[in-house]
C-alpha cells in the first residue's frame, strides 16, 4: 500500500450498559477515510449481532463470547476437533483423590500480549471479580462450585479470601470445590473463567477495555473495533502457542440479517457464516443440498420462558395448558426446516451419560381441561398478555405468530406479539418485564447441569422469578454425587420437576448447527455439539485462497417466490 494511503487509526470512546451490570466501556478503533482503505483480513467471519461487551466477566451473547474466546484464555481451552477441554494457560494439573482439590500449574511462557507475565494471582483476581456482587455477572454461577463462591457472590460472606481459589506462588493455582465436579475442567474453558488483565483494570478501572493496546492472553489481540462494521483481530505473537495460529488477521463482521449474510458469503466478502440465525428459512430446502452448507447436531434448545411473578402464569396448571396446546412438530416442519428436532425435554440428546426424561407433549384436550380448572373455561376471563421476542431473526416472529394461532385455536386466548431489538429484549428479560418470552440456551459443556443449573434460585440466567428450594436441593445433591448412575437419576428428577411438574419453561425444539463454509478452501472447522470453533485452528488453502468463488448455482434456479428481494446475487457453488 502506498504511504499516502496508509490507514490512520482513530479512537472513539463508547460506553455500553449491560442490564444489571457495570457500565462497560469498549475500545472502538476507527479507520479514517473510506472503507476501501481497510486492508483485507486473512479470514472473514460473519459473527451475528454486534457484541455488547468483550469483558469475560459480564458478556452474555454468543457473538460476544466468540470474540472473547480468541482474546482471552483460561486454564483450559477447547480442542478444535471436538470441543473437549485441553491444556490452556495451565500446562498440567493435579486432582485430589476425593475430586475436590485441583492444583493447576501455569506455563512459564504465559505472558500478556503487552509483555507482562500471566500469574496465578491474575486468575484469583479474575474469578473473584466475576463473583464480586458489584460486578453483577449473570454467569457468576459458573463459579458457585468453588468453596464459598456462592456465599461471597450473594453477600453472605464479605471476605473474598475465604473463596476456594488461592495462588500458592506465581505459577501455581489451588482450587477447592464444594463437591466433586466432573465437568470442572470444561468450566475452566468458558469465557467467564478466562483470565483478564489485573494490571490494566487497576490502572483504568471499568474503562480497561479502552487501554491502548488491550492486554490479551489468547491467540489473538484486538486490533480494531468499528461498531456495526467489523472487529479485527491480529495474531498475538506473545501467545504461548502462537506457532500454531494460522491466520495473521481475522475480521468478525456484525450482521443480523440472514439475506445480508448470504450476500456477503456469496460475493466472497466473507469466508464463513457460523451463526445459526443467519440462514434464510425460505432458502433452506435449496441450501441443504449444497456441499458448503453444513447442518449438524448442536447442544442447544429453543424454548418459551414464563414470568411466574405475573398472574395467571404463577399457576402451574396455566403453564401446563399453554405447553400442551403447542404442536412442536409443525413448528420444525413448517417454519424452522433446518434439521431441528421437536423437544419435550429441556436437555438435548447427545450428552454423555444422560438420558433425557420425557416432558409434556401435544395434548390439546388436556390443555383445555387444565385451563378450565384454573378458572378460564374456553379462555373466558383470561387477561390480555404479551409474548416477547427479539428481532435478531425473522424466524422468531414466525414462531410467535404460529404460537399465537395455536393458543387462540386450542385455548381460546389471544396473545399480543411484542418485538424488541436485542439489547432491549435482554434488558426486559432481566427486569422481568414480560409475560412469556422466546428463549434459547446453548450448552456451555457436555453435561446436563449446563442446562439445569440456570433455573436455580440464585442463578443470574433464571429470569423467571421462580425460586424452588426442592429444585435447588436436587441440583446440589446431583453435583455432590460421585456415583454417575445416581447422579443421572437426581438430574432427571430435577428436569421432570422443571418441565413436567412446574412447566416453568416449554421446550420447543433442539437446535441444529447451521453454517456456511467451503471445506475445499477453509480448513480447521469441525462440527461438534458445542459448535465451538477456535479461530486459531482455521486457515485457507489453495493458490487463490483469498479470492471469492465465482461459480453460480446449478440449475434449477430458485423461483422468485423462493428468493428474497434482499438476495442480490446467486449463491455460488463452492470452489476456488
Amino acid at each position: 500500500m502506498p504511504p499516502d494511503r496508509r490507514p490512520v487509526w482513530l479512537v472513539r470512546r463508547l460506553v455500553f450498559r449491560v442490564p444489571g451490570c457495570l457500565a462497560v466501556p469498549v475500545l472502538v478503533l476507527l479507520l479514517a477515510g473510506c472503507t476501501r482503505s481497510v486492508p483485507s483480513a486473512d479470514l472473514v467471519i460473519i459473527n451475528g449481532a454486534e457484541p455488547e461487551s468483550l469483558d469475560p466477566a459480564i458478556l452474555t451473547g454468543q457473538a460476544d463470547g466468540r470474540v472473547a474466546l480468541e482474546l482471552f484464555e483460561g486454564l483450559t481451552r477447547y480442542d478444535p476437533a471436538n470441543a473437549a477441554p485441553i491444556p490452556g494457560l495451565a500446562e498440567r494439573w493435579d486432582i485430589s483423590p476425593d475430586g475436590r482439590i485441583y492444583t493447576f500449574h501455569l506455563r512459564t511462557n504465559a505472558v500478556w500480549s503487552t509483555g507482562e507475565p500471566i500469574t496465578a494471582r491474575d486468575f484469583v483476581y479474575s474469578w473473584l471479580r466475576v463473583l464480586n456482587p458489584d460486578t453483577a455477572s449473570e454467569y457468576a454461577g459458573q463459579l458457585f462450585y468453588l468453596e464459598n463462591g456462592e456465599e461471597y457472590c450473594t453477600g453472605k460472606i464479605k471476605d473474598p479470601s475465604r473463596v476456594g481459589v488461592k495462588a500458592t506462588d506465581d505459577r501455581t493455582l489451588r482450587v477447592e470445590l464444594k463437591n466433586p465436579t466432573p465437568f470442572f475442567l470444561d468450566l475452566c474453558a468458558l469465557q467467564t473463567l478466562r483470565v483478564v488483565p489485573r494490571h490494566a483494570i487497576a490502572k483504568y478501572g471499568d474503562r480497561w477495555l479502552m487501554a491502548r493496546p488491550v492486554p490479551c492472553s489468547g491467540a489473538y489481540e484486538l486490533m480494531a473495533w468499528r461498531v456495526n462494521d467489523r472487529i479485527r483481530l491480529r495474531k498475538n505473537r506473545r501467545y504461548w502457542d502462537a506457532a500454531h495460529t494460522r491466520c495473521e488477521t481475522v475480521d468478525l463482521l456484525p450482521c443480523t440479517s440472514a439475506n445480508t449474510a448470504l450476500n456477503l458469503y456469496a460475493t466472497g466478502a466473507a469466508d464463513v457464516v457460523w451463526d445459526k440465525n443467519l440462514v434464510p428459512v425460505e432458502l433452506l430446502d435449496l441450501l441443504l443440498k449444497r456441499p458448503d452448507f453444513h447442518s449438524f447436531p448442536y447442544l442447544g434448545t429453543y424454548f418459551i420462558r414464563f414470568n411466574v411473578t405475573r398472574r395467571p402464569f404463577d399457576q402451574p396448571r396455566v403453564r401446563k395448558a399453554f405447553a400442551l396446546a403447542i404442536d412442536k412438530k409443525r413448528i420444525v416442519e413448517k417454519i424452522t426446516k433446518g434439521g431441528e428436532q421437536p423437544a419435550s425435554s429441556y436437555t438435548p440428546p447427545g450428552i454423555p451419560g444422560y438420558e433425557t426424561p420425557e416432558g409434556l407433549g401435544h395434548e390439546p384436550v388436556t390443555a383445555r381441561k387444565l385451563l378450565a380448572e384454573a378458572g378460564f373455561p374456553d379462555g373466558r376471563g383470561f387477561p390480555s398478555f404479551q409474548y416477547l421476542c427479539d428481532t435478531t431473526s425473522h424466524l422468531h416472529e414466525q414462531i410467535a405468530v404460529e404460537l399465537q394461532d395455536m393458543w387462540q385455536r386450542e385455548l381460546g386466548v389471544h396473545v399480543e406479539i411484542r418485538k424488541m431489538e436485542w439489547k432491549t429484549y435482554l434488558r426486559a428479560q432481566g427486569e422481568l418485564d414480560y409475560d412469556l418470552c422466546r428463549s434459547s440456551w446453548i450448552g456451555d459443556y457436555k453435561d446436563a447441569n449446563t442446562f439445569l443449573d440456570m433455573f436455580m434460585s440464585n442463578n443470574g440466567n433464571n429470569r423467571t422469578g421462580w425460586k424452588n428450594p426442592r429444585y435447588d436441593a436436587l441440583l446440589r445433591a446431583a453435583n455432590a454425587q460421585l456415583d454417575r448412575t445416581q447422579r443421572e437419576k437426581i438430574l432427571q428428577q430435577a428436569e421432570i420437576l422443571l418441565v413436567r411438574e412446574e412447566a416453568l419453561i416449554v421446550p420447543l425444539y433442539f437446535y441444529a448447527g447451521l453454517e456456511y463454509h467451503d471445506e475445499d478452501r477453509i480448513k480447521g472447522i469441525f462440527p461438534n455439539l458445542l459448535d465451538v470453533h477456535p479461530i486459531q485452528a482455521i486457515y485457507k488453502v489453495g493458490r487463490n485462497s483469498h479470492a471469492p468463488p465465482h461459480a453460480r448455482l446449478a440449475d434449477p434456479q430458485p423461483s422468485a417466490a423462493e428468493t428474497s428481494s434482499a438476495l442480490a446475487v446467486p449463491l455460488p457453488a463452492p470452489g476456488p
